[in-house]
């Protein structure tokens, strides 16, 4: 089953600013495509787990995230993301 990826607006400030500062941005496009794309359709498999199961840490060259699972909903809430 697909869940439904949201990036809450701190985590689309940070991609922006990762955009604007990326010496390869083509580079971080195409892995916030990927991220995306994983965490659609399986975002328990991706990452590492943080504190609980359902807090998880993604990384996609050059692009990392920290994202939350809510299983009754479906939905995968980026909350972070950064340059790695």
């Amino acid at each position: 089953m697909n869940y439904t990826v949201i990036w809450v607006p701190q985590a689309e400030d940070d991609l922006t600013n990762a955009w604007l500062a990326a010496t390869d941005q083509l580079a971080v496009t195409n892995a916030a495509h990927r991220l995306d794309s994983a965490l659609e359709r399986h975002p328990f498999e991706i990452g590492l787990k943080r504190n609980s199961s359902v807090n998880r840490t993604a990384v996609d060259l050059p692009l990392g995230s920290d994202y939350e699972i809510i299983e009754d909903d479906k939905t995968v809430r980026v909350i972070h993301a950064w340059l790695v």
